[in-house]
């Protein structure tokens, strides 16, 4: 039997639903699109070219929901390599967009650089646990001109070799996109099925479906890539103050996108992804590391399994600046209390502050905090093989299991989780080894993984014609 976790009722969630085909229908979204009114115009919605003010019948909004391709796999350049979403288990996905980085060494907070950038991406590729991609920190000051463009997703491609999860808000730029598509994986048709990049469009809380990014994936749209919705409402500040009332504003924010989106494509595969979030009342700032938060999220993903959508959670989340006991306490928290919720992706694992500050230690930590999450998560394995009355019968009363087989075995086959961070032998072991830190053994587990990673190369073809198109872009850029 597994662990399970349920914060909302079926009943419950069918009210998040009814009350969401009500809000959309008589308060609806505003669309700052106007490719988008268009879209749904054309689809049925009732909008208000004045106002901007789109809303969504019930029937559209129904048979939009039909039309969403739910499963499916995401996936990348690595051979044999794939994520199947809806089939009960999940990956995590680095958080995107750090300005700072909080060095382990000098204990000192500075200024992202692209060295930390493609340290932070060499290691997340060689983690098995991270699925998903989504650029860890700012990357460069013209990555929405061509040139910086062309350059961060070449970079992106070469270094990274599972599945990217990014977008850009610069519709201009999305014929470069399909440029790099096509030279690294083989045309529209081919990543058509290999699905190796999805698109997040973020809606704008409260109730709005923003321009610039959606008017990219339009652009995009002919090359079949999925679409995470990732609506983010503050309790308190952009959603009411309620937990329920802000489930209710993700839910409709998430649910009306997702009708823009399969109007202007039926089939478009969608991710159910809203973060959503609470603020301190003490402050009105984002509380990242609050219990609420992880609460909240869990709720939001089930939502997604009532949709059968795929879906994508926020769990490892903290206000700290510094690694210590409030980042580990908030993280493992929301990392476990989403992960019982059965997200199919989990956003996080690297960054500090609110999701403002990288630390290449912290990404370590989160993986392990994950994992143990993970075994939490398989609860009580029950099978016959599992129940063991032989061999307790033959051990009998004060006997010691520890040289049975079946402890071997089992201790193998996990039915423990056998961490390699942290300490986990004597204390005269632990002293003789210097008394390390946790945070001692994931910048030696840092090292490690950057001195031993090697990217996935490129075809020289592929390199030749991506050096080309850097040429085109550096050009179109002067």
């Amino acid at each position: 039997m597994e662990t399970t976790l349920q914060v909302l009722s079926e009943a419950e969630r069918a009210q998040v639903h009814e009350r969401t085909l009500g809000v959309l229908e008589r308060v609806g979204m505003r669309c700052d699109t106007a490719e988008g009114r268009r879209v749904l115009a054309d689809a049925g919605a009732q909008v208000d070219e004045a106002t901007c003010i789109v809303r969504f019948p019930a029937e559209l909004v129904e048979r939009s929901l039909a039309q969403a391709t739910r499963r499916y796999s995401l996936g990348g350049r690595r051979p044999g390599w794939s994520f199947a979403l809806n089939e009960g288990r999940h990956t995590l996905l680095a958080d995107g967009g750090a300005t700072n980085v909080f060095d382990c060494a000098t204990r000192k907070r500075r200024p992202a650089t692209h060295d930390d950038w493609l340290a932070a991406t060499r290691i997340l590729d060689a983690l098995d646990d991270v699925g998903l991609y989504w650029c860890p920190t700012d990357y460069s000051p013209n990555y929405e001109q061509p040139a910086g463009f062309v350059r961060y997703f070449t970079e992106v491609f070469t270094t990274f070799s599972k599945h990217v999860q990014d977008s850009f808000g610069t519709p201009e730029l999305a014929p470069w996109l399909k440029e790099i598509l096509d030279i690294v994986f083989g045309g529209r048709e081919a990543v058509r099925e290999l699905r190796p990049l999805s698109f997040l469009i973020t809606p704008t809380s409260p109730l709005t479906i923003e321009e610039r990014y959606t008017d990219s994936w339009l652009a995009l749209r002919d090359y079949g890539l999925p679409v995470a919705i990732m609506s983010m409402p503050l309790q308190g500040a952009t959603a009411p103050g309620s937990r329920l009332a802000t489930i209710l504003t993700a839910n409709c924010e998430t649910i009306g996108t997702l009708c823009l989106v399969e109007a202007a494509a039926p089939g478009t595969p969608v991710i159910y992804a809203p973060v959503i979030a609470t603020m301190d009342p003490r402050s009105g700032l984002y509380a990242a590391g609050a219990i609420e938060h992880g609460v909240i999220c869990a709720a939001g993903t089930e939502m997604a399994r009532y949709y059968g959508l795929p879906a994508e959670s926020s769990g490892f989340c903290t206000q700290t600046y510094e690694p210590d006991l409030q980042t580990a306490w908030e993280k493992a928290n929301g990392g476990l209390l989403v992960t019982l919720s059965n997200p199919d992706i989990l956003v996080g694992p690297g960054l500090l502050a609110g999701a403002t500050t990288l630390c290449l230690e912290q990404i370590i930590l989160d993986v392990e905090e994950s994992r143990l999450a993970r075994q939490a998560r398989t609860g009580v394995p029950v099978r016959d093989d599992l129940w063991l009355d032989d061999v307790l019968k033959a051990t009998g009363p004060c006997g010691s299991f520890l040289g049975e087989r079946s402890t071997r075995v089992n201790a193998r086959s996990g039915e423990w989780h056998l961490s390699d961070l942290g300490v986990h032998g004597s204390r005269d072991a632990w002293q003789a080894a210097g008394s390390p830190t946790t945070l001692d053994y994931a910048r030696r587990k840092v090292q490690e993984i950057l001195a031993a990673q090697s990217s996935l190369p490129l075809d020289d073809g592929v390199v030749a014609a991506l050096a080309a198109l850097q040429k085109r872009a550096d050009s179109a850029t002067a």
